[in-house]
């Protein structure tokens, strides 16, 4: 076992290290450059969408807004990882790799708007609801079964199983060091509250999503405010620190500017996982008139989770006297911060503040595993046997030793990126017509609605028809034809 596991970590290492973060950089420049930096340009544009209506269908049908897919993609996002990675990534990297992970977040959302409207476009509609996300778009217009199959048992193994008995493994020990409970007794808690959530269907996960999803982030926010301003003259030194050792001006923990570079980018893009392929399955539930509003949707769901919530457990911990090149580490770093600000109950509160950012991250985590369970095999028996083993995992998760746990999820996540981000790479083109596509008509003061044939060159398209071109489409033909 010691052995494969010291396998596994040097194959990791050098996927994540040499391969994937120079992926997610250089896709989301040329993306960024492609779109004119429309992360930013279009920015009112995007906060817009998010409230977009879903149009009307049938009564009793399981089609879920824009908003809650938004919540369903922030559940996942939005974990445990913003409190303990950033923590990680400041004592690694120093504090100037806070601003590599901004950096990472302007980037990272070009990537998450081309892989969420490419999940939008070739979305298929099941009687519980879209269903849609990597393994769709990647067999549907390159006509590939293996390298979709591949994606979507990454993400079962990595989101639906593995990553679940990781946040569970953290909620129960959060609760026995702040409460005495045991992890066997808090582990059947979330068993049992997991299977009342995931038995209902994806239109219950989007309904305990928008609740408790904007519930935890609200609290954790207004902290991170109460202690901005309680602070306020600290707070320009704390930005001349971030700024000063982001470009390598003053001497930083972990080796220099390399570090400040590395440990930003990687915690900024793993935490939002603009670019993973994870996202997507949540954006194609949506039911919108236009794949862009979708992609919108997601790419402010990137700027959420590192601009604003990565942001706060940063300004928690800088405005702090707690030593992060100390004993401390991890989780237990931002632990400190909050004791020191907030007094002896800061422990009680963030025991239950972990618990609604872990619990939501399995609620999502197992909602792409299910989208990806019916691309593999669409039956009531495989999607039993999946609910079976989640909840099977997320019990194992509150008593294992989740070293190799964590190893073999980095695994099967980083190839779930590798394909995922190929494949974008080479469909972008069609995610570009059709943002072209929405200003056309935005410009023209409609409300934009997509058809098929409006972009030329896409195959297998099942849910957006084969309407006969609009008269705006003429000129996006030639725009694909370039790209």
């Amino acid at each position: 076992m010691a052995l494969f596991e010291v396998m596994v970590n040097s194959v990791n290492d050098f996927l994540w290290t040499y391969i994937l973060v120079f992926m997610l950089i250089g896709i989301g420049i040329y993306f960024t450059v492609r779109m004119k930096l429309m992360q930013i340009v279009l920015l009112k544009e995007i906060f817009r969408s998010i409230f977009e209506k879903a149009p009307k269908t049938k009564k009793g049908s399981h089609e879920i807004s824009s908003m809650q897919a938004f919540f369903i993609g922030a559940a996942t996002r939005i974990g445990t990882g913003n409190m303990a990675g950033v923590a990680i990534a400041i004592t690694v990297g120093g504090p100037g790799a806070i601003f590599w992970m901004w950096f990472a977040a302007v980037l990272g959302g070009a990537s998450a708007f081309v892989e969420s409207t490419l999940a939008q476009i070739y979305k298929v509609r099941t009687n519980d609801g879209f269903k849609g996300g990597p393994g769709y778009y990647i067999q549907k217009q390159f006509g590939l079964k293996w390298p979709s199959r591949i994606f979507a048992f990454s993400v079962i193994l990595s989101f639906g199983l593995i990553f679940n008995a990781v946040q569970t493994n953290t909620i129960t020990n959060a609760f026995q060091y702040s409460f005495g409970i045991s992890p066997i007794a808090m582990g059947l808690f979330v068993t049992i509250f997991t299977a009342c959530i995931i038995f209902g269907g994806v239109k219950r996960i989007a309904n305990f999503t928008q609740i408790i999803v904007p519930i935890m982030s609200a609290f954790y926010i207004i902290l991170a405010l109460y202690v901005i301003v309680t602070n306020i003259g600290a707070v320009p030194a704390a930005l001349a620190s971030i700024m000063k050792s982001a470009f390598g001006l003053e001497q930083i923990v972990g080796g220099g500017i390399g570090a400040a570079i590395m440990n930003g980018v990687k915690r900024g893009l793993f935490s939002n996982e603009a670019g993973m392929g994870s996202a997507p399955n949540a954006a194609a539930a949506a039911n919108v008139s236009h794949p862009v509003k979708q992609g919108f949707v997601q790419l402010l769901g990137v700027f959420f989770d590192t601009l604003v919530v990565c942001s706060c457990t940063a300004f928690i911990i800088m405005l702090s006297t707690v030593e992060t090149a100390g004993e401390l580490s991890g989780i237990e770093i931002t632990q400190a911060a909050m004791a020191q600000h907030f007094g002896s109950w800061a422990s009680i509160f963030l025991a239950f503040a972990i618990f609604t950012f872990a619990f939501s991250s399995i609620v999502g985590g197992y909602y792409y595993g299910e989208a990806n369970i019916g691309f593999i095999h669409n039956s009531v028996t495989a999607l039993l046997t999946y609910r079976i083993m989640v909840l099977l995992m997320i019990m194992f998760g509150a008593v294992a030793n989740l070293q190799i746990v964590w190893t073999l999820a980095d695994l099967s996540m980083a190839i779930m990126a590798i394909v995922n981000l190929i494949a974008i790479a080479i469909l972008g083109k069609y995610a570009f017509a059709a943002l072209d596509d929405y200003l056309q008509q935005r410009l023209l003061g409609k409300n934009p609605v997509f058809y098929a044939s409006s972009i030329p060159g896409l195959k297998e398209i099942e849910w957006w028809g084969a309407e006969k071109q609009t008269a705006h489409s003429t000129n996006l033909n030639k725009g694909v034809e370039k790209s």
